[in-house]
């Protein structure tokens, strides 16, 4: 069955959109990740019928080949997300040996009109599982939050909470302008990390000193509601950073989860009381019993475990006795339920009242369902055999998710070989000791903030963290190694599912390898193959501190460092604190040495890629620092070196060529290998995203687009080179590369913007620059971003430093020429100025223009005034000479500013640069129209106008025009 765009199916209380692939309950959508929907739509189309696995996997992955585990694990995903078994209802079946088939009912409907795709302005994960009896709760948190706007949801481990506040979000979906974000703070030991934990989820910046007042100013006028989950461990910081955004952000709603209250100014408390138990002591029907969410959740998870599973009326007093004794506690009872398919309920039932203490008559208190989960903890661990056992307890390590190869090489060691592995978590998955997260491509394990902690102190008590630790490090280090070598040709996104989850087990590893009793050596080598992960994060303020760390130890004078340092290791970690200088604090001395330094360690070792990628390094400051002539020989070095065997090494010293010709003034040749570069990208396949094994790294996409718009503009084409710009912030946008989208923001889309009048957008983007240089720590960037504010939105500009100096220095003489001053005019006599020397000279021109004509205006002021005066002959007589010499000071200003201008203008003819021949033609013309040498200005100006094919409605272009129409008023015909 083949299903139109024109038509919807449902089935039970959902309704599914294939088209759009949305699937709706009732009028809320139910998010399902790729594959589950896949497989949905699939058995949808053969409705009744059986489809075999081989079916399902050729369809969910044409190109590729999975194992059977994949197509079981994204199939009880979408089970459990449809309450597959919840109340009878079944959708999918498995037939034995053949496949799955879809049995309940269906109905197509024609629709008129598609209904509106949900805006996901929200981080929330895909549910996973059902949520059953809370809905009051829901719906009473959902009427409370608009009126208190903090919530704290207080309850024992694995009560629900997070269930509950994510139903809460989930439903709230569009309710809240700026959004939802969930922030876990489970894998987050340290308070420190708090601020630019939540700044990097909220895309907000947040200064080093004062992360908090930086997160709180962000949030000021937001309206979104934050979900804090797991406060329990940060109470005291979680309490102090609720109030002051509660303070600073009056439409800014939270909702936390925690087994304590946060005791904070403005706090309401929302307890969580365990599910509803039916009562031992009243007769009643199953129908009557699975009225209450205990025992709904107990079926609903052992009909999971055991698809056959039917509660019957034999049963029902001992599943209701397992309720009670389980204390209604949802985790309890799904560790109770998952042991059905063994036990069977009577044998479950023998085995609590054996491993739990005696049903206690009353209400229970927060302490006694501690007690109650705790004891079931130890007695699903009991249960465990072995192997499970040791399983369960070493992947306590974990902080974040993690892949089967992840587990096995954690777990493997003492009392357990590689082939139990799959087993053996395959259980604990079974036994709802560990939860699955089904990605688009891969699937991933992770244990509840409740387990994890158990499984820890288990970990402890068995005296093996130590090497637990030692093997969880070293699987970060295979991971980051793996990721190096995948970094250059595998998609981003699936790049990012595989190894960006796994940065707080890294942050781990890296603390107690260099920071803590791990192996200094491990370490280092983490440290140094860690790179690509902290750079596509555009986290590498993060990772300098890691870095500079990793270098100490490599230091041969300090006490313990390592004895024989790797040159391999230091070379990538000096060029890694280079890059991450240059990005945090520019072309300092710090910078520059480590580029130096790695420079110099890779000629020694015979290391061609590392000392390209140290003079790609040291090139990228010369030219921040307008070091435009040492950047053009630095290029040079390339072909020396010689990587013409090296096509991705060829291409990247392509490109940096075409930066030192660009910047060095010679666009003509800039252009020309700006456009083969992107040529040969094209060819191959735009494989290498980043300048491969280079020392500042951004996408090569976004580079090279970057650079070819600077050049389009100068060369008289300000359309052209803004759609090159928009293409160069849309890519950089699209693959969420923070270093990326500062660099083509900064280099080219707000400059362009500005120069083509369109001041809404320049405006605009120079804010997302502001945001996201402070968001990700390129504070070069955002130093450049305040320069910029302060000629494109003087309004709201803050207060910056004088000092800047080199590149930025120039660019802000092409916005405003009244930043020129004699240091700027002396390098671009030098010839040192490079692509702007044109501008600097024109604007030394209009500053000596502008100071000749000042004192003769205040002159003819004051002659004017003294004129009429009895004394006017006298006056005249004696003060007549001070016109004179002011009027002789200005036409020798008017002299050199003349020659000066013609010096420009020649200047920018041999660079290839129309628009600041456009600009000094232009200057030098309206000297000539006041002097009356109207003609000599129409002739200079008409021809440089008529070589321009586009951007006639730019600033320059109609202030041309306008003096050309002046200018033949003046002239005969």
């Amino acid at each position: 069955m083949s299903f139109s765009p024109n038509q919807a199916i449902a089935f039970g209380p959902y309704r599914i959109h294939p088209g759009q692939r949305l699937l709706l309950e009732g009028q809320q959508p139910l998010r399902l990740g790729r594959r589950a929907m896949d497989i949905l739509l699939i058995l949808l189309a053969h409705a009744g019928e059986v489809v075999s696995k081989q079916q399902l996997m050729a369809g969910v992955w044409p190109d590729s080949v999975v194992e059977d585990i994949n197509l079981r694990v994204h199939m009880a995903a979408l089970r459990k997300a449809l309450g597959d078994g919840q109340n009878g209802q079944r959708y999918i079946v498995t037939v034995a040996q053949r496949g799955y088939s879809f049995v309940a009912p269906i109905l197509l409907d024609s629709i008129e009109q598609k209904p509106a795709m949900p805006v996901a302005r929200h981080n929330l994960p895909l549910r996973r599982t059902r949520m059953i009896g809370r809905q009051p709760v829901v719906d009473h948190l959902i009427a409370q939050l608009p009126r208190r706007r903090c919530i704290t949801l207080v309850g024992p481990g694995g009560i629900g909470k997070t269930t509950v506040a994510l139903r809460v979000a989930e439903q709230l979906i569009g309710q809240y302008r700026d959004g939802i974000r969930l922030v876990d703070l489970a894998p987050i030991a340290d308070p420190a990390l708090i601020g630019s934990h939540l700044a990097a989820l909220l895309d907000l910046s947040a200064s080093e000193d004062d992360a908090q007042a930086g997160l709180v100013d962000g949030l000021r006028e937001r309206q979104m509601l934050l979900v804090i989950d797991n406060c329990e461990h940060l109470i005291d910081a979680i309490a102090a950073l609720s109030e002051q955004i509660l303070r600073g952000a009056p439409k800014v709603h939270i909702l936390a989860t925690s087994r304590e209250s946060l005791r904070a100014e403005g706090e309401f408390v929302q307890r969580l009381e365990s599910l509803e138990c039916p009562s031992m002591s009243t007769p009643m029907d199953p129908a009557q019993a699975l009225g209450f969410a205990a025992l709904q959740l107990f079926v609903e998870r052992a009909t999971a475990a055991r698809e056959n599973f039917q509660l019957s009326h034999a049963e029902l007093p001992q599943a209701i006795e397992i309720c009670q004794r389980l204390d209604g506690i949802p985790l309890a009872l799904e560790l109770a339920a998952a042991q059905v398919s063994e036990l069977g309920v009577d044998g479950l039932l023998k085995q609590l009242r054996e491993g739990l203490p005696p049903l206690s008559a009353g209400h229970h208190s927060s302490a006694d369902r501690h007690l109650t989960l705790r004891a079931t903890m130890d007695w699903s661990f009991n249960l465990l055999n072995v192997c499970e056992q040791t399983c369960l307890r070493r992947l306590g390590i974990f902080r974040g998710s993690f892949s089967l190869a992840s587990a096995a090489a954690v777990v493997i060691g003492q009392q357990i070989d590689p082939g139990a592995v799959f087993s053996a978590v395959t259980q604990l998955v079974a036994k709802s000791l560990l939860s699955v997260e089904v990605g688009d491509e891969d699937v991933f394990y992770r244990l509840l903030d409740t387990t994890r902690h158990y499984a820890l102190e288990k970990l402890e008590q068995a005296d093996e963290l130590s090497a637990t630790r030692q093997r969880h490090a070293e699987r970060c280090l295979a991971l980051m190694q793996q990721a190096q070598a995948d970094w250059d040709n595998t998609p981003t996104v699936l790049w990012m599912e595989r190894y960006a989850r796994g940065l707080e087990d890294l942050r781990a590893a890296l603390d107690w390898s260099l920071n803590g009793p791990g192996p200094d050596e491990l370490g280092v080598q983490l440290a140094a193959a860690s790179a690509p992960l902290w750079q596509e994060l555009s986290l590498l303020r993060d990772y300098s501190r890691y870095v500079r760390r990793a270098l100490s130890l490599l230091e041969p004078s300090r006490a313990g460092s390592l004895s024989q340092p790797c040159p391999r290791l230091q070379i990538a970690l000096k060029l890694a604190l280079g890059s991450a200088s240059y990005h945090t604090w520019g072309g300092t001395p710090q910078t520059i040495q480590a580029f130096v330094d790695a420079c110099q360690l890779a000629e020694e070792h015979g290391d061609l890629a590392g000392q390209l990628r140290a003079i790609s390094g040291h090139m990228a400051v010369n030219l921040s620092c307008g070091h435009y002539r040492m950047a053009l020989a630095q290029s040079e070095q390339f072909d020396r070196i010689g990587v013409h065997g090296e096509p991705l090494l060829s291409l990247s010293t392509h490109r940096l060529r075409v930066l030192a010709l660009h910047y060095a003034g010679d666009q003509p040749q800039a252009r020309v290998h700006a456009e083969q570069v992107l040529q040969r990208m094209a060819h191959s396949g735009h494989l290498n995203r980043f300048t491969h094994g280079f020392g500042v790294q951004y996408d090569q996409s976004v580079a090279s687009l970057t650079v070819l718009a600077r050049v389009l503009w100068l060369q008289g084409l300000p359309e052209q080179a803004w759609r090159a710009a928009r293409q160069a912030l849309d890519i950089a946008v699209q693959i969420n590369h923070g270093t990326s989208i500062c660099y083509t923001l900064a280099l080219a889309s707000c400059l362009i913007a500005h120069y083509n009048g369109d001041r809404d957008n320049a405006r605009a983007l120079l804010q997302l620059l502001l945001e996201q240089s402070q968001k990700h720590s390129v504070l070069l960037f955002n130093n450049w971003g305040r320069q910029y504010a302060q000629v494109i939105d003087p309004d709201n500009a803050a207060p910056v430093s004088t000092q800047s100096s080199g590149l930025i220095r120039e660019v802000m003489v092409t916005l405003d020429e009244r930043f020129v001053d004699e240091a700027m005019v002396e390098r671009a006599r030098n010839g040192d100025a490079g692509w702007s020397t044109a501008e600097i000279l024109r604007a030394r021109a209009a500053a000596l223009l502008k100071h000749s004509q000042t004192p003769l205006r205040e002159q003819a002021r004051s002659h004017k005034g003294s004129s009429s005066g009895a004394n006017s002959g006298l006056c005249a007589d004696s003060c007549g000479s001070e016109p004179a010499r002011e009027s002789a000071r200005s036409d020798t200003a008017a002299t050199q500013a003349e020659q000066t201008l013609q010096q420009a203008l020649d200047i920018a003819r041999n660079q290839g640069a129309l628009a600041w021949e456009l600009r000094s033609a232009t200057d030098l013309a309206e000297l000539w129209h006041r002097q009356s040498r109207h003609r000599e200005a129409l002739d200079l100006l008409t021809p440089i106008y008529q070589r321009f094919t586009e951007g006639y409605a730019t600033p320059d272009l109609r202030k041309v025009r306008g003096l050309i129409d002046s200018l033949r008023e003046k002239c005969p015909a």
